[in-house]
């Protein structure tokens, strides 16, 4: 049934591209989600009123957040060119992709992090403090624990937008489902190859909702 309405659909190609695709959704959530939660933190603990009260250095990071955060995803590849190939020493394939997927998504995570930690209450940090816990007790014990839900929804949210960031890069040569729609659908003027890439990247991102979902509802307590 699928050979007659997908004709031209290569299915070892179309999961090969797939499990690209999870390959870079997967790698750049994770490291995103780790850079994110410092660089949230940072932003958080830094601003006035707060632990690590500091107004150039949250300043800095801000800057450097909004600026990343700002780019378009498809000219940071291109401005990532240099760096990519010195680490990878090529442009092609799925690692080649990572460095673009981690530093345009994490500033953006880190904006969701810093949110999620300023909806805790502010008397549950402050009771914490006066019983004389470290900043490393208040970091794991209050301020990572009470904003998990919206941790949690905000990987989740950004994991999304990954997969439409790996679709891009896929278009560069990348790899994945992305390449896969461009160099074998559109180029070849085939549909239902496109149309089936389209298929597998709303399936993911059904999946990852999913389970955001399911794991942000079990983990909230309110």
């Amino acid at each position: 049934m699928l050979n007659q309405w997908f004709p031209n659909v290569d299915w070892e190609k179309m999961w090969e591209a797939t499990n690209e695709t999870l390959y870079m959704t997967g790698i750049s959530t994770l490291a995103t989600f780790i850079l994110g939660i410092i660089l949230g933190l940072l932003l958080f603990l830094t601003a006035k009123g707060n632990l690590w009260q500091n107004y150039t250095i949250n300043k800095v990071i801000s800057a450097i957040v909004n600026i990343f955060r700002s780019i378009p995803f498809i000219i940071l590849i291109v401005l990532l060119i240099p760096f990519t190939k010195l680490i990878f020493g090529t442009m092609i394939g799925e690692n080649a992709a990572l460095p673009a997927l981690i530093i345009g998504s994490a500033p953006f995570y880190a904006r969701m992090v810093e949110i999620g930690l300023r909806e805790i209450d502010k008397g549950v940090i402050e009771a914490a403090r006066s019983m004389g816990a470290k900043t490393s007790t208040i970091i794991w014990k209050v301020l990572i624990p009470e904003s998990l839900p919206a941790l949690v929804s905000g990987i989740t949210v950004t994991a999304i937008s990954l997969v439409s960031f790996t679709a891009m890069a896929g278009v560069i040569g990348a790899g994945g489902l992305g390449n896969l729609a461009y160099l074998e659908g559109f180029q070849r003027s085939r549909f239902d190859v496109t149309l089936m890439a389209t298929i597998m990247v709303l399936v993911i991102v059904f999946i990852i909702q999913f389970i955001g979902d399911i794991i942000t509802n079990k983990i909230d307590k309110r």
